[in-house]
């Protein structure tokens, strides 16, 4: 059974730096792998998303320059390093994989991907 736990948010003045993690388990072969949020009264938003056994990295267009997905394959880790963040960043934020073997999908459909963790809340101020 994957487990996906986050860890590392809070809350920060716009124009910060937060660094996100999550502890994987459970999987043993390639999955896609990332990131989605949802602010109150939105729906979930893709945020970034990579496949495990791949070097590319897909960003949502709101947070291309500023948010990088790292993997630490040692520690099962995947971090996400949010810079210049801003209040519309505020949300919670879920790690996400598919099943495994799943290649990531074109389109970020929150759908797509099985397995969830329990969030972690950024809120960014003004």
């Amino acid at each position: 059974q994957v487990q996906l736990v986050e860890s590392g948010g809070g809350s920060v003045q716009a124009g910060g730096s937060l660094r996100l993690s999550c502890a994987a388990s459970g999987y043993h072969s390639n999955v896609c792998m990332g990131w989605f949020r949802q602010a109150p009264g939105k729906e979930r938003e893709g945020v970034a998303i990579f496949y495990t056994g791949g070097s590319s990295t897909d960003y949502a267009d709101s947070v291309k320059g500023r948010f990088t997905l790292s993997q630490d394959n040692a520690k099962n880790t995947l971090y996400l390093q949010m810079n210049s963040l801003k209040p519309e960043d505020t949300a919670m934020y879920y790690c996400v994989a598919s099943v495994a073997g799943a290649f990531c999908p074109k389109i970020l459909s929150p759908q797509y991907f099985r397995y969830w963790g329990q969030g972690t809340q950024v809120t960014v101020s003004s």
